[in-house]
């Protein structure tokens, strides 16, 4: 059980920099949605959805090959550690030079169908500039987590997060006051400052990637790019099914906000996708907490694989983790009547256009939930080499959200790409299951996990719907859910107290 406490130690370090990083971040969402409309804000989803998605590419699954090959090849760790940030810098710079040979074209052809922008080819430009920055920093990352610094880990992001926060206040708040109350400089600002302009929000995150680049410099400056054909061959087989895999969860994660753009009628499309995207921040405290498993369990999960116990030690983390969501499901749908104010628009009309979306928050809660459960499962064919599963999988899901998303966006909007999202991972989780047991079983307590999710969805609708989202009885609910809850698992809590 010491082993758990472990793990546990560490994600607890992970989830405490990633809450307060994305806390931080978070405070950013009321105020775009005060500053811009929704149908700007939706020119910010859009953007983001991309950027994503391409993100993926750029990594080309070798955040997962890093730690693999680091567990296979422990007398080749510095060759582990150089290849994969090789092979990254290769597609990067790949990347860079086809996009910039197509600013135009992209920025054309990201408008067809709406209100022409002159303003989105230099938007395009500083995207190509982050995707850039922060792809060259994935396996400086992953080494940090390898290493076992979590407090690292989370410092520099800690950092990136208030650069980009500080920036975005610099030029939402600071610059205009100074041309207001004509301060010091005041004549050379107002010469340049466009008032409210979105591309601002782009250009902090470019400045906040830096910055993040150059506290990885004690790890960059660690590399040795010397090239061995023969590991990266090895991993390369290893990584593509890993990159498609990605790149398929990716497009279930964001082809939604893109679809919308696209499918719905060009007056009301960047309108719908703003409204979609604020109130997915409302999911954004499910969605920490798995990434934040994520990022403790992907290091301790290789380390591990080789002990006698595994099996059993995964399978009580699944039980802990599906647990802990469904805590987390019910507290967050119980307080939304406290958290759509983090969305309210700057006036009673926009404010009205972004709460009409609450009604997808619950679905969106339990996808997180889903694809949570999905990432502890995926350990399977990560260990046993079987990455082509991943593949499978995610290819499935991605053509099914392509295809429902095609089908339904077009009469119901984001309710249908909530909902979706939600198929999408539920089928994931179920496929990643049924393949595991069969390829790579690990004896997960499969009854106890189902019936506390549930349990949980069955709570959220009578709080969500049926109470109509009063905040006593949801917390009420909430507060038996989890003393009952208390009570059912006390023996293991001891257990894992005493260890």
């Amino acid at each position: 059980m010491s082993t758990l406490r472990k793990f546990a130690g560490q994600t607890i370090i992970y989830g405490a920099s990633t809450i307060i990083a994305r806390l931080l971040n978070f405070i950013l969402t009321p105020i775009f949605t005060r500053i811009y409309p929704a149908k700007v804000y939706g020119i910010f989803t859009y953007m983001y959805s991309w950027a994503s998605m391409l993100n993926a590419v750029l990594a080309f699954g070798m955040e997962t090959t890093f730690f693999r090959y680091l567990n296979k090849h422990e007398d080749e760790k510095d060759k582990v550690y150089n290849n994969t940030f090789l092979t990254i810098v290769i597609t990067s710079f790949l990347f860079l030079l086809f996009t910039f040979l197509f600013v135009d074209d992209i920025a054309a052809w990201m408008q067809r169908g709406k209100e022409v922008n002159k303003d989105y080819a230099l938007y395009v430009k500083y995207f190509v500039y982050i995707l850039l920055a922060d792809a060259l920093a994935v396996i400086p990352f992953a080494k940090i987590r390898a290493d076992g610094r979590p407090l690292r880990y989370g410092l520099i992001k800690l950092v990136n997060i208030l650069t980009f926060i500080g920036f975005n206040f610099l030029f939402i708040f600071i610059i205009p006051y100074i041309i207001k109350t004509q301060g010091f400089g005041a004549d050379f600002l107002a010469v340049w400052f466009k008032p409210q302009w979105v591309g601002y929000v782009f250009l902090s995150n470019l400045i906040a990637s830096i910055v993040t680049l150059i506290l990885l410099l004690p790890e960059l400056l660690q590399l040795r790019l010397k090239f061995e054909p023969r590991i990266v061959k090895e991993m390369l087989i290893y990584s593509f099914p890993v990159l498609v895999a990605n790149i398929s969860f990716i497009i279930n994660e964001n082809v939604d906000k893109i679809f919308l753009g696209m499918l719905l009628p060009a007056e009301i499309s960047e309108t719908e996708v703003g409204i979609y995207g604020a109130c997915a921040k409302l999911a954004i405290f499910l969605s920490i907490f798995v990434q934040a498993f994520r990022l403790g369990a992907e290091p301790f999960f290789f380390g591990h694989a080789k002990e006698k116990n595994s099996g059993e030690t995964y399978a009580r983390i699944m039980t802990w983790f599906v647990i802990a969501v469904s805590l987390i499901f019910v507290a967050l749908s119980a307080n939304i009547e406290i958290l759509k104010y983090f969305i309210g628009g700057g006036d009673e009309q926009q404010q009205s256009l972004y709460w009409s979306g609450l009604k997808i928050v619950p679905v969106l809660l339990f996808g997180y939930a889903s694809l949570g459960i999905y990432m502890n499962l995926s350990i399977w064919y990560k260990l046993s080499d079987q990455t082509r599963f991943g593949l499978y999988i995610s290819l499935i899901a991605a053509v099914l959200t392509i295809v429902l998303n095609l089908i339904f966006i077009p009469k119901y909007s984001y309710v249908a790409s909530a909902w979706i999202s939600l198929t999408a991972y539920a089928s994931m989780m179920i496929m990643s299951y049924y393949l595991g047991q069969k390829n790579y079983p690990i004896p997960y307590n499969v009854k106890k996990n189902i019936s506390y999710l549930l349990v949980s969805a069955v709570l959220v609708y009578i709080s969500f719907s049926i109470f109509n989202r009063d905040l006593i009885i949801g917390n009420s609910i909430f507060l038996l859910f989890a003393v009952a809850t208390f009570y059912l698992e006390r023996k293991e809590v001891k257990l894992l107290l005493r260890s």
